[in-house]
């Protein structure tokens, strides 16, 4: 099977084309390796998987008219997963021009030309984020999301909308998935286990939002990848349930579906680390939301699957990777 990833140099990008890589499928990245942070990381991630014959790297912004069309035209991937993105809830206030760009004009771009050619199923990632201001929890797939409270999240669940749209119009087989907080090793820096994990090492103190009281899904990467695949395999069909009524699109939540507290996940870090953490109480900032927590009914029912690591196994992998990646000032 050949499988179209786009942004394979990123970090759940990286690790689902790992992984069909691993299962002997053709796999075509796209990435634009841009400078949101640390290039040598994408950089790493890429060449870990160039060793790999059957993987391609092509670089370019999916935002760019007629570059995606190009990708299809020459490759014609079998299956495609969406996951090229500017990512980050508190970077959208500062540059949310580049949100608009990315996330709506570049998935934009991709359904176009999946429309003129036909994949056999689309897969893309939403977040957890779309659920914004609805406060019944755990979040489930029926649940009202009209209120984001980020211009992430925005971008995010106009993804949703506009895709939903497309495969009503052109019949194309779309899987959209929400993720709760993914970590594990090659995670992006701007996640709060790498930006601990770095603070605690140096013995420098560690900002706490809304002065702790907060929870988060926390999903390790594997599970979520696991997840990915096994609903790349289950491709939406008008009729069935849980798809839309006129439409062969669906949505689904990938989480641990097990919230842990924020004082919980930072002392499971530091004893993964084996140090103490310095702490900076502050107010929560603008975009968070207090607490997420996925519903993984129909991703059970849809792979028989639900993402099951333990907090303390996923942070002691990603504390191991973490100090063999960045060298001897941390081991």
């Amino acid at each position: 099977m050949k499988f179209l990833v786009t942004g394979s140099a990123g970090f759940i990008g990286y690790h689902v084309a790992k992984r069909l890589l691993e299962a002997k499928h053709d796999v075509i990245g796209v990435d634009n390796f841009n400078n949101y942070y640390d290039v040598k990381l994408k950089e790493d991630r890429s060449r870990n998987l160039s060793c790999n014959k059957k993987f391609r790297q092509l670089r370019g912004s999916i935002e760019t008219p007629n570059f995606l069309e190009g990708v299809f035209e020459k490759f014609s991937p079998d299956i495609v997963v969406h996951l090229a993105a500017q990512a980050g809830v508190r970077f959208s206030l500062e540059q949310p021009e580049t949100y608009i760009q990315s996330n709506i004009v570049g998935t934009f771009q991709l359904l176009e030309a999946a429309k003129n050619y036909q994949p056999k199923h689309v897969l893309l990632a939403s977040t957890s984020s779309a659920y914004g201001a609805n406060t019944v929890i755990p979040y489930a797939e029926c649940h009202q999301t009209d209120h984001q409270i980020s211009i992430y999240a925005a971008t995010k669940k106009s993804v949703e909308a506009l895709s939903h749209t497309y495969s009503h119009l052109y019949n194309i087989p779309i899987t959209a998935f929400r993720f709760f907080t993914v970590y594990g090793p090659y995670g992006r820096p701007d996640m709060a286990p790498h930006k601990f994990a770095r603070k605690i090492l140096e013995r420098k103190p560690i900002d706490v939002y809304n002065f702790g009281d907060m929870e988060r899904d926390f999903t390790y990467i594997d599970d979520l990848v696991t997840a990915v695949l096994k609903l790349s395999e289950q491709v939406p069909k008008n009729g069935e349930k849980s798809v839309s009524p006129v439409a062969p699109w669906r949505v689904v939540n990938i989480g641990n579906s097990r919230p842990v507290k924020l004082l919980d996940f930072i002392s499971t870090l530091e004893n993964a680390l084996g140090l103490e953490s310095k702490r900076n109480y502050l107010p929560i900032q603008p975009g968070d939301v207090v607490a997420t927590w996925a519903d993984v009914s129909l991703l059970r029912e849809l792979t028989g699957f639900v993402p099951n690591t333990d907090l303390s196994v996923g942070l002691r992998k990603f504390a191991d990777w973490f100090r063999v990646y960045y060298g001897n000032d941390y081991r």
